[in-house]
């Protein structure tokens, strides 16, 4: 069947109101998407950011009404519109209810995008894909409603906006009572010890540091904080010094002070600078924020094997 049968088939009556549900549940349920996000950050949140996702959550909401048709729009072009495509054109043959086919054109097409998210930005293929196809099952059941109650698309965006609110607040709520009852699993950054730390450190721009048994310290091009009165958040500093474990109610940390005739008082040397635990009991890291923790990114040190 050539591509002028295949438009024969399409009941353009029933396309409009079907793409426009979809738009509207795709936008419906980011609010809600986004509040799950925000405990999975929370729970793997290994450098102490905290609430800081918070912020970026409550402008999400402030220019929700904006920002919701927009990305449900690029959302519905991306995904859910070429799925509902290649379920209606590819697997018509398929003896399955429509909204199957079509669920599972749309999660073809997810598997799609996620080959382009691993190549490009290295992201797990089987995890993106789920992902996608279960953000795409509300937008494929709602283009099933609207096909079979056409209908049913007056007042379709209201309806959208009450869905919204309600599903942010189910996320929001089951996501509280899930990190309360030990449901959500929180990260807990690894103990340190004089044993486990001892060893060579290594981080961006290489930075190198050596932690001898007996608080030796041996830097390389590391980043150090150069104190409160300074005008920049940290230098780079070669030499000698010295460190010691800083037991922390949350994080244990490592102290690292260059030697007094290694650090020159006009440099910014002579700081201390303090890296707490981060990564694994397997992988464990050190890392430390120079300057507004909201507004930069660890400096991280990984230990050589």
């Amino acid at each position: 069947m050539g591509w002028a049968g295949v438009r024969r088939r399409v009941d353009k009556g029933r396309a409009w109101p079907e793409s426009v549900a979809a738009v509207a549940a795709g936008a419906a349920q980011l609010p809600a998407v986004c509040a799950l996000l925000f405990w999975q950050a929370l729970a793997a949140d290994r450098y102490g950011v905290g609430y800081g996702p918070a912020f970026g959550l409550l402008c999400l909401l402030l220019f929700a009404p904006v920002l919701l048709p927009v990305l449900g729009l690029l959302h519905a072009g991306a995904q859910i519109l070429p799925g509902a495509l290649v379920a209606d054109v590819v697997l018509r043959r398929v003896p399955w209810p429509r909204w199957v086919r079509r669920l599972l054109g749309v999660t073809l097409v997810g598997a799609v995008w996620a080959v382009v998210g691993a190549v490009w930005a290295g992201m797990s293929f089987f995890v993106t894909v789920a992902c996608l196809a279960a953000l795409g099952a509300l937008p494929v059941l709602a283009m099933e409603y609207a096909r079979v109650r056409p209908k049913s698309n007056r007042g379709l965006w209201w309806r959208a906006a009450g869905a919204s609110v309600v599903l942010f607040v189910l996320a929001l709520v089951g996501g509280s009572v899930a990190s309360a009852v030990g449901l959500v699993e929180e990260y807990e950054p690894p103990a340190l010890s004089a044993e486990r730390v001892a060893g060579v450190w290594r981080g961006e721009d290489g930075a190198v540091l050596k932690l001898l048994p007996g608080g030796r310290a041996e830097l390389t091009r590391m980043p150090v904080d150069p104190g409160g009165r300074a005008t920049v958040d940290f230098v780079v500093c070669d030499g000698v010094g010295s460190w010691r474990l800083e037991p922390g109610r949350v994080r244990d940390g490592v102290v690292v002070r260059l030697a007094a005739d290694e650090a020159g008082e006009e440099d910014g040397c002579r700081g201390e600078t303090v890296w707490s635990s981060g990564g694994t009991e397997r992988s464990p890291e050190l890392f430390v924020f120079f300057g507004d923790p909201d507004a930069s990114s660890p400096r991280v040190l990984t230990r050589d094997p």
